[in-house]
Formats: C-alpha cells, structure tokens, sequence
C-alpha cells in the first residue's frame, strides 16, 4: 500500500470513528449531561475534519484530529464521567483516531523528506 492510499485509509477511518462518536448517545443509551455534549461536539469535529482532509489535504487536519483524538481520551477525567460506559468508550476510539492521525502526519512527513532527497540527488 503506498503512501497516497494509506493516508486515504487513515481520513476514511477516521470519518467512521468520528460518525461513530457522534451516534454513540444513542448507541450505548448514554445520559444527557457532559458524555452527550462530548461525542456531539468531538464526533462531528472529528468526521468534518476527515471530509476536509479527503476533499484537500492539508498537513493541519491531521494535528486537528490528532488533538481531538487525545480530547476524546482525556475527556471522561475532565468533564467528570469517568465512572461511566462511555468512559472506555471514549478511551478506545480516541486512541484510534489519534494513532490514524499520526500516521497520516508521519506518512506525509516520510514522503516529504523523500521527494525533497530525490531532487536533491537528481540535481547533483
């Protein structure tokens, strides 16, 4: 798989993770409260990003969704639902969505340094 399509796979994955998030509420029969407003805001953040980035990739979608992935996970200490079913919930896909969004940068900064040699060394 090259680096085009990995970075593709990484947008499309994080576009489900983010539209999972955001139906979660309604999947796990989630309280209103903090653990609603949480996968709304950071589910549609996450899934909107995921378009931009498959529509015109830019560099700074991916350390935008690379930051709501780590807010996912640090979310349930932070707005006190801790103690809940989403807490693990919350954990998990955040890690996912941060790990993808790493990748996608660490892909794009390898192919980068790749190209910039190949001129380099084409001109020498």
């Amino acid at each position: 798989m090259d680096e085009w399509s990995s970075a593709k796979f990484c947008d499309v994955g994080s576009f489900f993770l983010g539209v999972t998030v955001f139906f979660s509420p309604w999947l796990l029969g989630l309280p209103a409260g903090a653990q609603w407003q949480t996968a709304s805001i950071i589910g549609i953040f996450i899934a909107v990003l995921s378009v931009a980035a498959l529509a015109a990739f830019a560099i700074w979608e991916e350390w935008l969704n690379l930051i709501a992935g780590l807010a996912l996970i640090v979310s349930p200490w932070l707005m006190g639902f801790q103690e809940s079913d989403a807490m693990a919930y919350d954990v998990v896909i955040g890690a996912i969505v941060a790990l993808l969004a790493a990748s996608e940068v660490w892909l794009t900064h390898g192919s980068q340094r790749r190209d910039h040699g190949q001129s380099v060394n084409g001109i020498n």
